[in-house]
C-alpha cells in the first residue's frame, strides 16, 4: 500500500506538467481516458461485483454503488463531454486599461492540486478526474472503502489513458488507504493540496469543515424542498414530486420535504398518496413512506412526522409532508430547515414564483421543475465535481470554471509609481 502523502506529493509534482499542457493535449488525454474506460469495462465490472458482494448497505445505497456496462458507457460519454467544452484556463475574466497605460487582465488559472473525499459512487472517480484534468489541475481521489475495488479499476483505466496521451499517470492519484487517517492527511496537507472537496454525507462534510487546514468547499448534503402552491397544476405536480423523490432517492438532489398549500391539500394529498404508495406497489416499484405533520395526517393516513423528519436527508423512499398556509410560510420553513441545495415551487401564479425565487436562499431554485436537475451534466457542465451549498468561490454544481482561480496579469511599457 502506497503512503498517502507520497501520492499527494507525486500528484503535486505532476501538476506542473499539466499546467503547461495545451488544450489539444488535455483533450487528447480525455478522449484516451474515455476509450480506456470502455476497453476496461470487464475489469471494472468484475471489481464492482466484488464491492457489491462485500457491501453491508441497504438496497438504495447498493444501487448507488452498482455499476453496469451502460453506466460505464455513460461515464465515458461524460469524459468526452468534458473534452468538448471550452478550455477555461487562460480565459480573461476582465480587462482594464488604466490612465497610465497599464493593461490589467484578470485571468483564469488552475488551482494546482485538488483533493476530493467521496463515498460510495464510483462514477465520481472518472467525473472528478475529467474535470480536474480539463481545468489544468492534478487530483487526488479518496473514495470510501465500500467502493475501493471499483475505484482502483477505474483509476487504472484513467492512468492508461493518460500514459497513452503522453502525460504522467500521477496526475490522477487514488488513495489506497481507506481508513480515516488518509482523510486526515488530505485535510492537513497545507502547501500541497490547494482545494479540498468533500462529497458525501453530513458527517463527512462536517468533519472536513471542522478539521481541514487546507481550503475546503462544503458540498453535497441536500434537504431539498418542493412547495405545491395554491395554483399548482395538480397533474404536473404529481409528476414532478414523484420524479424528485423516487427517480433516484440516494442522491443529494432528491426531494426530502413536500410543502403543500392548505387550499389544495385536500385534493392533492389523496392523489399523492395513491400515486406514491398503492400505484407504485402495483407496478412493482418501491412505495414511498409519507411522514406527515398534523394537518397532513388529518387528510390522509401515514406515519406521523417525528421531531427530526424535517431536518433529515433520508436518501431513501421517505418523504416528509407539511401543510402550510401560503408562500410566506413555505419560504420561512425552508429558511429554517434547508441545507441550501435545491428548492422548487409548483405554481401558475407569477407573483408567487417571483417571491419564492427572490427570497429562497439556495444554490438552485426551480419553478415548475424537478430538483433532480441540479447536476453538472444537466446544467451543461459535462459532469460535476460536486454541488456546493456555500456561497464563497463556488455555488451549485461545480464545473470547470469553479476549479480555476485567477491571477492578475499586468502589462506595461516602463511605468513606475
Amino acid at each position: 500500500m502506497r503512503d498517502t502523502m507520497d501520492i499527494v506529493r507525486g500528484a503535486k509534482a505532476a501538476a506542473q506538467t499539466l499546467a503547461s499542457a495545451s488544450p489539444e493535449v488535455k483533450n487528447a488525454a480525455l478522449l484516451a481516458i474515455a476509450d480506456k474506460l470502455l476497453e476496461h469495462t470487464d475489469a471494472i465490472l468484475a471489481a464492482n461485483a466484488e464491492d457489491v458482494a462485500a457491501a453491508e448497505l441497504g438496497p438504495v445505497m447498493i444501487d448507488r454503488l452498482t455499476l453496469t456496462a451502460d453506466r460505464i458507457a455513460a461515464m465515458a460519454a461524460g469524459v468526452r463531454d468534458v473534452a468538448a467544452l471550452p478550455d477555461p484556463v487562460g480565459r480573461v475574466i476582465s480587462r482594464v486599461e488604466r490612465p497610465n497605460g497599464l493593461v490589467i487582465e484578470k485571468t483564469a488559472v488552475p488551482m494546482g492540486l485538488i483533493a476530493i473525499i467521496y463515498e460510495s459512487r464510483p462514477n465520481v472517480t472518472s467525473d472528478a478526474a475529467a474535470l480536474a484534468l480539463k481545468s489544468g489541475n492534478a487530483v487526488v481521489l479518496r473514495g470510501g472503502k465500500e467502493s475501493y475495488r471499483s475505484n482502483a479499476a477505474i483509476a487504472a483505466a484513467i492512468g492508461a489513458g493518460l500514459e497513452a496521451a503522453g502525460l504522467p499517470a500521477a496526475l490522477v492519484g487514488l488513495v489506497e488507504d481507506t481508513d480515516r487517517e488518509s482523510a486526515r492527511v488530505l485535510m492537513e496537507a497545507a502547501g500541497l493540496v490547494d482545494l479540498l472537496i468533500p462529497r458525501g454525507g453530513a458527517g463527512l462534510i462536517r468533519s472536513c469543515m471542522e478539521n481541514a487546514k487546507v481550503p475546503c468547499i462544503q458540498t453535497g448534503t441536500g434537504i431539498c424542498h418542493i412547495f405545491a402552491d395554491a395554483s399548482a397544476d395538480l397533474d404536473m405536480a404529481l409528476d414532478i414530486i414523484e420524479n424528485a423523490k423516487a427517480s433516484r432517492p440516494s442522491v443529494c438532489n432528491a426531494e426530502e420535504v413536500l410543502l403543500v398549500h392548505e387550499a389544495i391539500a385536500a385534493d392533492l394529498l389523496p392523489r399523492l398518496q395513491k400515486r406514491l404508495t398503492a400505484d407504485r406497489a402495483a407496478k412493482g416499484l418501491t412505495p414511498v413512506e409519507l411522514r406527515l405533520d398534523g394537518k397532513a395526517a388529518a387528510i390522509i393516513p401515514g406515519t406521523p412526522a417525528g421531531e427530526r423528519d424535517f431536518d433529515t436527508e433520508f436518501l431513501d423512499y421517505i418523504l416528509a409532508v407539511k401543510v402550510v398556509d401560503g408562500v410566506d410560510e413555505a419560504i420561512a420553513h425552508i429558511a429554517a430547515h434547508s441545507t441550501g441545495h435545491s428548492e422548487a415551487i409548483l405554481t401558475r401564479d407569477p407573483a408567487a414564483a417571483e417571491k419564492f425565487t427572490r427570497l429562497v436562499d439556495s444554490a438552485a431554485v426551480y419553478v415548475n421543475a424537478s430538483t433532480r436537475f441540479t447536476d453538472g451534466g444537466e446544467f451543461g457542465l459535462g459532469c460535476e465535481m460536486g454541488i456546493s451549498t456555500q456561497k464563497l468561490h463556488a455555488r451549485g454544481p461545480m464545473g470547470l470554471e469553479e476549479l480555476n482561480t485567477y491571477k492578475y496579469i499586468i502589462r506595461g511599457n516602463g511605468q513606475v509609481r
